[in-house]
């Protein structure tokens, strides 16, 4: 199978999840600021929310630039993937709509890091589909961003009972690690250029 049928499909789903997630906003019916400064909670969660989709779209696209091809075992770990950022929308939703409650937040952290593991396992599954491309296996090495943000996640969902704006805090600082897409993908198929030029 092609990689550009892989690609348009998980590009129409993280379309429709970002739809999902906008039309959760409710404009309010009284035009005062009172009435605005209360959706304030629904409309950080929705900005937190857009930034991480996408992050996982721009990191996905860059992750699977130097495939060649896409096997079954691919098609279901991206599968498990997209399950995942699909329950972003509920999560944000509930997690705004109650203004940061201490379940809601927890609830929010899980669903920011089961897609982070989803996204490691799409990584070794891409890997292990393609045992000639030493491209895509240095490119991705050892995942130290990877292993930090499934850390802080963890860390997350265990504050958001104590206190979830420090659990907030630490996705936020998740997002602004991968706010750059992954630069060793695009290094690698940089270098891999312009070795075939010289030869």
């Amino acid at each position: 199978m092609r990689k550009d049928r892989l690609l348009a499909f998980s590009d129409g789903v993280f379309a429709i999840i970002i739809t999902i997630m906008v039309l959760e906003l409710k404009a309010p019916h009284d035009p005062s600021w009172p009435q605005l400064l209360k959706l304030g909670p629904v409309i950080l969660s929705y900005i937190l929310s857009f930034i991480y989709v996408a992050i996982y779209w721009n990191n996905h696209h860059h992750m699977l630039e130097p495939v060649q091809r896409i096997n079954g075992s691919t098609l279901w770990a991206n599968m498990f993937l997209l399950f995942w950022l699909s329950l972003v929308p509920f999560a944000t939703a509930w997690m705004g709509e109650t203004q940061f409650a201490q379940l809601p937040t927890a609830l929010y952290g899980f669903v920011l890091l089961m897609p982070a593991i989803a996204y490691t396992i799409l990584q070794r599954t891409l890997i292990a589909a393609h045992p000639d491309n030493k491209l895509l296996a240095s490119a991705v090495g050892a995942d130290l961003k990877g292993k930090i943000s499934l850390v802080l996640y963890a860390s997350g969902i265990a504050l958001a009972f104590l206190n979830p704006f420090l659990s907030l805090a630490l996705f936020g600082i998740v997002a602004i690690i991968w706010w750059i897409p992954d630069p060793r993908i695009e290094k690698a198929v940089a270098e891999e250029a312009t070795k075939r030029r010289t030869i």
